[in-house]
């Protein structure tokens, strides 16, 4: 599977991390919208199904993970 490039992962994930702070300061329709879209961004280039285990994956994708961590492998 192609895996998206590092810094492309560490923006999607800032993104996400800044919009959960605004969704539980104010909750907007706009603020949810645009986390759906990173969301589902993130899964896409995780190859994963929800936006946990995408930013798990997404994560573990950035310089400096693990490589021997294989939480967001399937048993």
């Amino acid at each position: 599977m192609l895996m998206a490039h590092p810094a492309v992962l560490r923006n999607l994930i800032e993104q996400y991390e800044t919009l959960q702070v605004l969704q539980a300061e104010n909750g907007s329709d706009e603020v949810r919208r645009r986390m759906e879209d990173l969301a589902y961004t993130l899964c896409v280039s995780t190859g994963t199904r929800d936006v946990d285990t995408a930013l798990i994956a997404a994560r573990h994708g950035l310089p400096g993970a693990r490589p021997e961590d294989d939480s967001v492998l399937a048993v």
